[in-house]
């Protein structure tokens, strides 16, 4: 058996021996199909092209193996549009060098490139859903809608994963500056000449009027003005989220860039049927309190998340809070539960009066913060690399006796991720990342 140092040695020698091989003159063929790209000729696509979409993979990997059919049946699509989106993908374990330059450190990781600018993707993944996403980030900052039929394809084609902004009657110039500053959180327009079948399927009776509209969530709001003096920015700000909100690991996230805190009732069960009436009674309550975020969390379907205010399936529920989105919520002394025995939403309503009086009692949660939820992944990849330098001491110890090395994981995301080999971990190491 070699010994342990001279085997190092070894192993670093031929990790600084490899030539990298860079291309002076890089030629892209746009033709519908995905771009293949490589360490010499990465930086030239991102910079050639305004809007690349790429899928950062592995050979052996299961997920990006289902993915590649879908990049294939979107990728002549996308680049139809007039301002094209190219759909490309890099072999991470191969170029591992780039790949941990650019803090690659789960298969697939999906990246949107829009005039270099990375921003990763969590997304959809089916070809058409995913089409109808990345087509946000081409689409004008603000879409001027001349007719019924003009507003009825926007919707449509907007989706279901942002919001929509409608200004009817609206002045383009009063939404342009939104529609750039928050191009990435929702879609805008302005419409003009509408008939009266639209302001009723919209709910509005008089213009000028800005609709925002949660396809996901069947949730609207009207705003009448004023459209001076960051009124209209704050409506826009507040409607990012549905009025009411259910809680789950995608939904998190989006409270990350929220301030206000969060009224949070936690139930026990989501799809109860009694659970109907009561997210009507906080609709009806989140319209009075615009000041704060509501929403409802299942601990059946997420027990991590309701423990951490200390509700399980033992404890009495429906329980509501004022969640201060980090490590503190807030109680009202004698108005702990929502009971049967009362309507709903006047509970809810002397809830909101003794928290607004002061009467609430601070807790601290049990778990992690938002961030700690959202970042929660981040741990266990710490874990994951403690995991890996043990296996990598014991891979160099079992190399000059013929053993098969073992196999690590990577990063963390149940569905998105998989396994890097131990024997390329040298060079994709697992590492932390900052959200």
């Amino acid at each position: 058996m070699r010994p342990l140092g001279l085997m190092i040695w070894w192993i670093s020698f031929l990790a600084i021996s490899v030539p990298l091989s860079v291309s002076s003159d890089d030629q892209f063929t746009v033709d519908g199909t995905v771009l293949e790209l490589t360490d010499s000729n990465f930086e030239s696509a991102i910079s050639t092209f305004d809007c690349v979409f790429v899928d950062f993979y592995a050979p052996w990997c299961g997920h990006c193996k289902r993915l590649n059919p879908e990049l294939d049946a979107a990728a002549p699509i996308l680049a139809k549009l007039k301002q094209p989106i190219i759909i490309a993908k890099l072999n991470a374990d191969k170029y591992s060098r780039l790949a941990r330059k650019l803090e690659i450190d789960a298969f697939p990781t999906l990246m949107l490139y829009n005039h270099g600018v990375p921003m990763e993707y969590y997304g959809p993944r089916k070809a058409d859903l995913l089409v109808r996403y990345l087509k946000k980030f081409v689409a004008p900052d603000v879409a001027v809608l001349e007719s019924d039929s003009d507003v009825k394809d926007f919707v449509e084609d907007a989706g279901s994963f942002f919001p929509v902004f409608i200004g009817f009657g609206l002045n383009e110039s009063l939404i342009s500056g939104l529609g750039r500053k928050y191009k990435k959180k929702a879609w805008f327009s302005v419409a003009k000449d509408v008939s009266e079948d639209v302001m009723v399927s919209h709910d509005f009776d008089k213009a000028p009027a800005l609709v925002a509209k949660h396809p996901t969530y069947n949730d609207r709001s009207v705003f009448y003005g004023p459209f001076e003096d960051g009124f209209l920015e704050e409506f826009v700000k507040q409607n990012f989220l549905p009025l009411v909100l259910p809680i789950n690991h995608d939904t998190l996230k989006l409270l990350k860039d929220d301030e206000r805190k969060m009224v949070l009732i936690i139930v026990e069960n989501e799809n109860h049927e009694s659970l109907g009436k009561l997210i009507k009674a906080l609709r009806a309550a989140a319209n009075a309190n615009r000041d704060l975020v509501f929403g409802y969390v299942g601990v059946e379907q997420f027990e991590e998340f309701a423990d951490t205010f200390h509700a399980d399936k033992k404890a009495k529920l429906p329980k509501i809070v004022v969640w201060d989105g980090d490590e503190e919520y807030e109680q009202v002394n004698n108005i702990e539960t929502i009971t049967h025995e009362e309507d709903s939403l006047t509970q809810i309503s002397r809830f909101l009066e003794g928290y607004r009086e002061g009467k609430a009692e601070k807790k601290r949660i049990k778990g992690p913060s938002l961030m700690g939820f959202i970042n929660s992944m981040i741990g266990i990849r710490s874990v994951y690399i403690i995991v890996f330098l043990v296996a990598v001491i014991m891979m160099l110890r079992s190399l000059g006796q013929g053993e098969e090395p073992a196999r690590v994981r990577t990063a963390a995301s149940a569905d998105q991720t998989t396994y890097v080999p131990e024997g390329e971990a040298s060079e994709h190491k697992p590492r932390d990342k900052e959200d």
